[in-house]
């Protein structure tokens, strides 16, 4: 283990084998357990482990959903999952995962109210685009196209940042939101703009 690296202490860490493993703790565990962090080996060290994909199609067969990943050492890393909270929001890759589970028959009934819930409130279908598949939508270019500055400015922004950006303005809740949020990037694009002139 390298020096100075710690499992984290505010959920229980486990490991499990494979997928049928974590499977059989969340039947046990989902409705009751505030989360856990699941223990994965890493490519190539051997050790039987389930893997991120196979962890993911668990947890939203559940209600579930993994958040961040911790590495432990060159062996191991930490990745936290919780059930998803009532407002979280959906990535498109986790709907259509979860319509593929849903079309397999391995949705539990806390999976189908998770996404039924989400289907009722619109987060369904405003599910956000990952990185690398994520385009500028019309009404946020339109904007940029009308502040040339802002334009340059989002231009050269890294693809982490533009993505966050991007990741803003798709997530918003009502049109209303959405205005203001593309409203705030064009000010926040021109703004940085100005300092990085001087």
């Amino acid at each position: 283990m390298i020096t100075g690296v710690t499992e984290p202490t505010d959920l229980p860490v486990l490991a499990f084998a494979d997928q049928a493993a974590l499977e059989t703790w969340l039947e046990e565990h989902h409705a009751t357990a505030p989360g856990l962090y699941v223990k994965i080996a890493k490519k190539g060290t051997g050790v039987p482990s389930v893997d991120w994909a196979g962890m993911v199609e668990v947890l939203l067969c559940f209600g579930w959903i993994d958040g961040r990943a911790n590495r432990i050492d060159d062996s191991w890393y930490v990745q936290r999952i919780t059930p998803r909270r009532p407002r979280s929001v959906w990535s498109l890759k986790n709907v259509q995962t979860a319509t593929r589970l849903i079309e397999e028959g391995r949705m539990r009934p806390a999976g189908r109210a998770a996404v039924e819930a989400a289907k009722a409130d619109g987060r369904w279908d405003r599910a956000y685009a990952g990185p690398a598949t994520i385009t500028v939508p019309e009404d946020l270019a339109a904007a940029l196209d009308a502040a040339p500055v802002a334009r340059t400015a989002f231009e050269a922004l890294t693809s982490g940042e533009r993505y966050s950006v991007l990741w803003r303005v798709q997530t918003a809740a009502t049109p209303a939101t959405r205005a203001r949020r593309i409203a705030a990037a064009v000010q926040e694009l021109t703004e940085r703009a100005g300092r990085l002139s001087r």
